[in-house]
């Protein structure tokens, strides 16, 4: 609880991409034989840090758990023992392996592993990244992969940095790992509905994430860390940090093509007035996304209990339409519908069992360029909404917006900034 003044362009948002001493470095990643153990560290005790050390434990019977971290103490605390359940006799964590604290990562990631699993809040993850990418190590990372367009920007060069280096760079776009999706999509890129027209994607759910009251002790960051999902430094907003999975599902329908432009509106209608509890994010968003083609993607989201679920992306196309999502079906004209009935697999299992097995091939899996693409499309969407105003995605892209925030210390208070508001909030 007492780092105090980290530079916040050291920390999150590091100036220079790479040291000059990376950028020379002779390191190049070797094939793992298979019966080599893989030593896994994961960064984040969270509830999908914790599933994916079971994932990675599930897909190779030679992975072993040797460190962890976390920012907090307390949750190093909670989560040993689940995890030493999880890996059962292949849990090496020591106790000079746990590790608390803003600089974990480095801790982990320098405590020999081989395969770290980065699972914090996403506003951190283009340092860890960076970090991990400079010491020679395989990354699984969770999506989204940045909060702000220069976090994405560095996360793209990171990925061609890792891809020379020859490392696993994979993040947590699970459905990319689905056996149904994997087919449905592969019909549709080979023209099944025909050139697409236009698209639906919902991420229709209710609250995520705690929203825990301010004990006597804790401080603003840490309470803004503590409810991390609702505060934009550290999520990017619902849009950003959660339905960016069928964001992500758009981009692959059309074939990784980024639209051009995009428009839309959202807002907080639920969400009460406290900054503690859920600080400044919006509860719901409506995108119109466009590409050079014509083709057009409407996004709807929101996170409201109580409100109709859904989450689906219905493709239209010349010849016909596909749902992409829950049926798993694609109806073209004067055809029989097809519907997918071959088996179902654990996605999240499939992830790491590829990324493993390309590992040890030699010839490691690199999803970076394309996980970042798709979090810039859903930052995009944000900053429509937020601004009231059409960006084309090169503006977006190119934007300066930097949301981290003026200092990373305990001991000194951090107010929630406004909730932004459309005609008012500026394009940076």
């Amino acid at each position: 609880m007492q780092e105090s003044n980290l530079n916040r362009r050291t920390f999150v948002k590091s100036s220079s991409l790479v040291t000059a001493g990376a950028m020379l470095s002779p390191y190049v990643a070797q094939g793992f034989t298979e019966d080599k153990p893989i030593r896994v560290g994961l960064v984040g005790c969270g509830g999908r840090g914790c599933g994916a050390v079971g994932n990675a434990m599930a897909a190779d019977s030679k992975v072993e758990l040797i460190a962890i971290g976390d920012l907090f103490e307390d949750r190093i605390k909670q989560r040993s023992n689940h995890l030493a359940k999880i890996c059962g006799p292949r849990y090496k964590v020591t106790e000079e392996n746990k590790f608390s604290g803003f600089d974990c990562y480095k801790k982990v990631i320098d405590a020999g592993v081989d395969y770290v699993i980065l699972t914090t809040p996403p506003a951190f993850r283009p340092a860890h990244l960076e970090y991990a990418v400079e010491k020679g190590i395989h990354c699984f990372y969770e999506k989204p992969v940045a909060v702000d367009a220069p976090g994405i920007r560095k996360v793209i060069e990171l990925a061609r940095k890792a891809k020379k280096k020859n490392l696993g760079f994979m993040s947590g776009f699970c459905w990319r790992y689905n056996y149904p999706k994997r087919e449905v999509f592969s019909r549709v890129l080979d023209g099944a509905v025909g050139d697409i027209n236009a698209m639906y994607s919902t991420y229709n759910a209710g609250e995520v994430g705690g929203s825990r009251g301010r004990a006597i002790t804790m401080s603003d960051l840490e309470i803004q860390m503590r409810n991390w999902f609702k505060h934009l430094w550290l999520a990017g907003d619902s849009i950003v940090e959660q339905a960016v999975h069928s964001i992500d599902m758009m981009q692959w329908a059309m074939g990784e093509e980024l639209p051009i432009e995009a428009e839309g509106s959202g807002g907080r209608q639920v969400y009460p007035d406290d900054s503690d509890r859920y600080g400044n994010i919006y509860d719901h968003f409506a995108i119109v996304y466009k590409w050079a083609n014509g083709a057009r993607g409407y996004h709807f989201s929101r996170q409201q209990n109580g409100t109709q679920g859904g989450y689906e992306l219905e493709i239209f196309g010349k010849k016909g339409f596909c749902s992409a999502k829950n049926r798993h079906a694609i109806m073209a004209d004067g055809q029989t519908p097809w519907r997918y009935s071959d088996r179902n697999n654990d996605m999240y299992k499939t992830e790491h069992e590829e990324l493993i097995a390309s590992i040890r091939s030699g010839n490691p899996l690199n999803d970076g360029e394309r996980a970042a693409n798709s979090t810039m499309v859903a930052i995009m969407g944000r900053m429509v909404a937020y601004t009231g105003k059409k960006l084309s995605f090169q503006q977006a892209l190119n934007s300066k917006e930097d949301l981290t925030p003026p200092h990373l210390d305990f001991n000194q208070p951090l107010p929630v900034p406004s909730v932004p508001k459309p005609g008012l909030t500026k394009f940076i």
